[in-house]
């Protein structure tokens, strides 16, 4: 078979046995392979491959399965799958509702809004399509194609590229996650914002990321760059990225689902002061240590924290503003980046394979020179606890109860809370 190659150099599937893993399995084991040519091929380890796409490096809870129906080529040298979900989340906000669907404790009306201190909305925003193909060639080894669109573009219902990118040994080319990312270090959550420090930014890069002994993995990439930068008071104007921002981590894994990494990203950040046409050329960059491990066969233990300076446009509560570069208080024609930080805890049960529940919580803050207006974003917070329950291996249904506080520089603050309930159906 050709695909031995690339499923014989692939690690145990599980180093450490745990509910999560056995629930994998269960996942694993739902696809469907249909032979071209009506030959059956070894199908333990196809199972093998389609179980190494949920133990993906970049891979969270709320991202799709893995298609259901996988046709493998009549030379059995490839394996494509296309599949989709439909999910659909309901929400009640109360003692103060967000004008977003996303639950971003950035986005909490300070003074609170009277007509506006409830609401309920629903959405099918998350629904998705994706396709899979896996392959092995003489000559480039083994390689993969992945493509995921949902329906989270203009107002929460238009199609909109997700991801889109080859895999070809240890290196991943188009649009992927970023490399100063680490999705399986964020515990589940219902809401689609996620914690309030989340980094999870898709780019268009090359990285390289080898493993070592199948514990030690390396990467590095160069990505396309995108900035948020204040020009509110005049004098300055954003300049046109000219540098791809340059991101790496060095992660060690003790079991499949199961590391410490360390992250970090250089960034070029460009203005221009308007009187004399001079260009400005400054330099961000952001570090994150992240964990995910399982002491017991129950639990899930999640933690990320992140610092750095003209970072925060990358993801995170921050995203909602312009904090790449914000006006120095003692000259509005000077930009600066400021700092911010932000961390997040978390703790998963599994009471079965199938079912589980999560407790989390997640800050932001944000660390601007002194003279920043009274009404600027300080710090957010967010904590939830929810429940998944896996009907069946591609049905699930969630609820959780979201808590959320933005505090502003002044002292003043407003809290707000939210119950979410969702189902995801995947094909």
């Amino acid at each position: 078979m050709a695909l031995a190659p690339a499923l014989a150099a692939a690690p145990s599937l599980f180093a450490q046995q745990h509910l999560t893993d056995a629930q994998i399995e269960t996942k694993a084991a739902s696809t469907k392979f249909i032979y071209i040519d009506g030959k059956n091929v070894n199908a333990d380890s196809l199972r093998a491959v389609v179980t190494q796409f949920y133990y993906d490096q970049f891979r969270n809870s709320q991202d799709p399965d893995m298609p259901y129906f996988m046709f493998m080529s009549k030379g059995a040298n490839m394996m494509l799958g296309v599949g989709g979900g439909v999910r659909l989340r309901a929400f009640y906000d109360w003692n103060g509702a967000m004008p977003t669907n996303a639950f971003s404790p950035y986005t909490i009306p300070i003074p609170a809004d009277a007509s506006a201190s409830r609401r309920f909305n629903t959405t099918p925003s998350g629904t998705y399509f994706n396709l899979r193909l896996i392959g092995h060639n003489d000559v480039i080894g083994a390689y993969g194609l992945y493509i995921e669109a949902d329906f989270t573009g203009y107002n929460g219902r238009d199609l909109k590229l997700k991801k889109s990118y080859a895999v070809v040994r240890d290196f991943t080319v188009g649009y992927a996650s970023s490399t100063f990312s680490d999705a399986t270090a964020q515990p589940a959550i219902v809401d689609a914002a996620g914690p309030n420090n989340k980094f999870s930014n898709t780019n268009v890069l090359v990285r390289y990321m080898p493993c070592f002994k199948n514990k030690w993995y390396v990467a590095a990439s160069i990505e396309t760059p995108s900035t948020a930068i204040d020009v509110s008071r005049g004098g300055v104007k954003a300049a046109s990225n000219w540098l791809p921002d340059a991101a790496a981590f060095v992660q060690y894994e003790w079991a499949k689902g199961q590391h410490v990494r360390l992250s970090g990203i250089v960034r070029s950040l460009s203005y221009m002061t308007t009187a004399n046409d001079r260009r400005h050329n400054l330099a961000g960059w952001g570090v994150q240590a992240s964990a995910v491990g399982k002491p017991e066969q129950h639990l899930t233990l999640y933690a990320t924290v992140n610092y750095g300076h003209g970072y925060a446009g990358l993801g995170g509560d921050l995203l909602h503003g312009q904090y790449d570069l914000v006006s120095n208080p003692e000259n509005p024609t000077e930009l600066y980046a400021p700092a911010a930080m932000g961390w997040c805890a978390g703790v998963q049960y599994n009471f079965r394979p199938n079912l589980f529940a999560t407790l989390a919580a997640s800050q932001t803050h944000y660390m601007p020179r002194d003279g920043v207006a009274p009404n600027e974003y300080k710090h957010g917070t967010m904590a939830c606890a929810n429940v998944f329950w896996s009907i069946i291996p591609r049905l699930t249904v969630a609820a959780e109860y979201d808590w959320g506080m933005r505090r502003n520089f002044s002292g003043e603050h407003k809290a707000a809370s939210r119950v979410n309930v969702s189902a995801m159906f995947t094909f």
